[in-house]
């Protein structure tokens, strides 16, 4: 399964560095060794070439044996640019498969909890996006509780295309329209009171009972805690219409308000 991953960094000592965050997606490493995974990559990235083009890979190691000599990572390199993917590091690595990584020039990222799944269905909801690609995770972050969330992040202007937005802890509400290219990353829920056409990627921080609201659904990509939709997969009978998106027993469910 693909899911994704948002990375906050922390603002540095020095103004030369600052903190960001990203989207990346997490494959179990021992999947690399199934011949059908390159087959089923295969397919998903050509149902959205752009999405995949150059996205970052974080390699989790979690039970995985070997990997403690570079060849193997040089393969799972190889195999991954095959799909127009890039290696950027590891996770639940063991202290020989992590002395190896750093020597490929690999990061290392904290492994994280993880989350229970979210069990009860909207009575009327519409099921979509079946995981795409078996083997494909991401790290689940305990979400912060609801007693410290902080007040709503509001934007009232556009948000442009190349913008990201980060409301982190919170929930994120945007009363203009949201471009093709934006991406809008909420720890909460996120709120568009107007046309969201770019990616909106609700509980960044591993809450799973996050959810979507918007008054014109035309999104280009839409995230709960990780799992996700690309505009392909997405049924268009909602394209246009006033929607929310909840995440329902692992899988992104798209309703009509």
């Amino acid at each position: 399964m693909l899911k994704l991953s948002g990375i906050a960094g922390q603002m540095a000592a020095s103004s030369l560095v600052q903190g960001a965050i990203f989207t990346v997606m997490v494959v179990r490493a021992g999947m690399l060794r199934d011949p059908s995974f390159s087959e089923e990559l295969a397919l998903q990235v050509q149902r959205s070439p752009r999405f995949f083009q150059n996205a970052p890979v974080i390699l989790d190691l979690k039970g995985a044996e070997g990997f403690t000599d570079a060849a193997e990572f040089t393969h799972a390199n190889d195999l991954l640019r095959e799909h127009t993917l890039t290696l950027v590091g590891v996770q639940n690595a063991e202290p020989a498969q992590l002395e190896t990584a750093a020597a490929m020039g690999l990061a290392s990222f904290a492994p994280n909890a993880a989350l229970p799944s979210r069990r009860a269905a909207r009575a009327g909801a519409v099921e979509e996006g079946a995981p795409p690609a078996p083997g494909m995770t991401a790290p689940a972050v305990t979400p912060a509780s609801e007693a410290a969330r902080a007040p709503a992040r509001l934007v009232t202007q556009p948000v442009r295309s190349g913008t990201q937005i980060y409301a982190r802890g919170t929930d994120l509400v945007v009363i203009a329209a949201v471009s093709p290219g934006a991406e809008l990353v909420a720890d909460g829920n996120i709120h568009v009171y107007g046309p969201l056409r770019g990616r909106a990627l609700a509980g960044a921080g591993g809450d799973v009972n996050a959810r979507i609201f918007c008054s014109r659904f035309e999104a280009e990509l839409v995230s709960i805690a990780g799992r996700y939709l690309v505009s392909e997969q997405m049924p268009q009978e909602f394209q246009g219409l006033q929607v929310q998106v909840a995440l329902v027993d692992d899988r992104l469910t798209i309703t009509r308000n």
